[in-house]
């Protein structure tokens, strides 16, 4: 009996987990695109609604991230360097 009740707290323990960490990872990602998207708008690009961005890890590297973000009117690669402006290239 003590075993199974065990073995059932732990599980919902798990799942707690599981759901907690899932839920940090999608803030993170709302963070990162509500971000790149209030950065290029204040470098006077047109992003109306944020809706994903992707790290591009082939263009990027250590100090100089780069991303692609996606918006409902847009997508723009965001080159990013501690200190510096953003470049902003639209893409097709």
């Amino acid at each position: 009996m003590k075993d199974s009740h065990w073995i059932f707290l732990s599980a919902l323990a798990l799942i707690d987990a599981l759901t907690v960490g899932t839920a940090a990872a999608q803030g993170a990602t709302e963070t990162v695109q509500g971000m790149l998207a209030a950065q290029i708008r204040s470098q006077g690009f047109t992003c109306d609604k944020a809706l994903g961005a992707t790290k591009d890890t082939a263009r990027s590297r250590a100090d100089h991230a780069v991303w692609v973000l996606r918006c409902s009117n847009a997508s723009y690669r965001v080159s990013r360097a501690p200190d510096m402006a953003a470049k902003v290239e639209p893409l097709r």
